[in-house]
């Protein structure tokens, strides 16, 4: 898939405060991407983990000197260069926050991973719960007296448990460093049938706890490996090239902060390369049901510390259940589908849908990141 500045960048990207990482001829380079050009500035910040540590991550990010790599569409053109825009952090994900996405992974556990079941089972859960809960605060009194009813009905489920409970799902979702960036080729088992990507915007945050910044997300789910058991999460969620970050990490500032965040939308759109189907959907932030804020208190706090930080990814509100091949069958990813994650204040991420055991294998950890800094020295 080919990267440009027009389906990869923010449409407001010349005043955006934009961190990224870029593979350079001593290795991963931590680079500002600016109106006039991409500029290494690991000499001063090593890793993006410690610019975020400052006090203003978006004023040094400005102000971050460094030799300059190539112009910005020279780097978009060269996607195997674009890297994932982080590094140290941990890759945390929380689930189960939009009420949609959430009567989806009732519908998995009840149909136990077959995608045959699972449209006879969405009629009964729809029936079960009676109407929208969209405005359904978690843990609130009415969510309470909701999963008293659904127990007596026999169609309370851990999800529910999450999505309308006290306390959310927050998970691992990849080791450190093993995001892959835009334009490169996602992962998904080869022995999964029922799959889909996840478009989610995904929160940075700091050692203190501290929101910096966003980017783009896809957490690929393997439906049909978690449907069949919750115990297998890790399964289907972490796999090589699962996760997919970027293109570049936007900081808040004076024309970007939590509220844009709050309101943003973001879309989806899958094209079948064996097929030519083509899938769109979009999710609305204004309709989760945890605030984001309330996301990062319950993923960093007295119980625990992320030293060099965290991503967050938010949720989706989107649920493919368009039929692909055969009816009541759903969608789930071909070879080559190119999927394409797009927020206007975010910009683009772009990838192509290949198995994990085809895509360019994991090599690179800390160890070798350590080692590329020091011979910088």
């Amino acid at each position: 898939m080919q990267l440009t500045a027009a389906n990869s960048l923010p449409a407001d990207w010349h005043d955006a405060a934009l961190l990224g990482r870029a593979r350079g001829a001593a290795g991963p380079s931590v680079v500002a991407v600016r109106a006039d050009g991409v500029f290494d500035i690991t000499g001063q910040y090593p890793t993006t983990s410690q610019l975020l540590e400052t006090e203003a991550p978006a004023q040094a990010l400005r102000q971050a000197q460094g030799p300059r790599l190539c112009s910005v569409e020279a780097l978009l053109a060269e996607p195997q260069r674009l890297l994932a825009p982080i590094d140290l952090q941990v890759i945390k994900a929380a689930g189960v926050t939009f009420a949609a996405s959430m009567l989806e992974r009732v519908i998995e556990e009840k149909a136990a991973g077959d995608a045959g079941r699972a449209e006879a089972i969405r009629r009964q859960v729809g029936q079960a719960i009676g109407g929208s809960l969209a405005h359904l605060v978690p843990g609130s009194a009415q969510a309470k007296a909701l999963k008293q009813v659904l127990i007596e009905q026999g169609m309370w489920s851990q999800y529910l448990e999450v999505g309308i409970g006290p306390d959310a799902e927050i998970f691992t979702k990849a080791p450190v460093l093993s995001a892959i960036g835009s334009g490169a080729q996602i992962g998904i088992h080869p022995g999964s049938s029922w799959n889909n990507p996840e478009p989610e915007i995904v929160l940075v945050v700091n050692s203190h706890g501290r929101i910096h910044g966003a980017t783009l997300g896809n957490d690929v789910n393997l439906r049909d490996f978690e449907g069949r058991s919750a115990l297998l999460l890790g399964k289907a969620k972490d796999n090589n090239a699962s996760c997919a970050l970027g293109p570049f990490l936007r900081l808040f500032d004076e024309h970007f902060d939590l509220d844009a965040i709050r309101q943003s939308v973001v879309r989806l759109k899958v094209q079948g390369h064996e097929d030519g189907f083509v899938l769109r959907g979009e999710s609305s932030m204004d309709q989760i049901s945890r605030d984001p804020a309330n996301l990062v208190a319950q993923a960093i706090n007295g119980n625990h510390q992320y030293p060099d930080g965290f991503v967050l990814f938010l949720g989706t509100l989107f649920a493919p259940t368009e039929d692909r091949d055969q009816p009541g069958a759903g969608f789930t990813h071909k070879l080559g589908d190119q999927v394409s994650i797009t927020s206007e204040r975010l910009g683009g991420l772009h990838n192509t849908v290949t198995h994990s055991d085809q895509a360019p294998p994991w090599t690179e950890g800390i160890g070798a990141l350590m080692r590329s800094l020091f011979a910088r020295q």
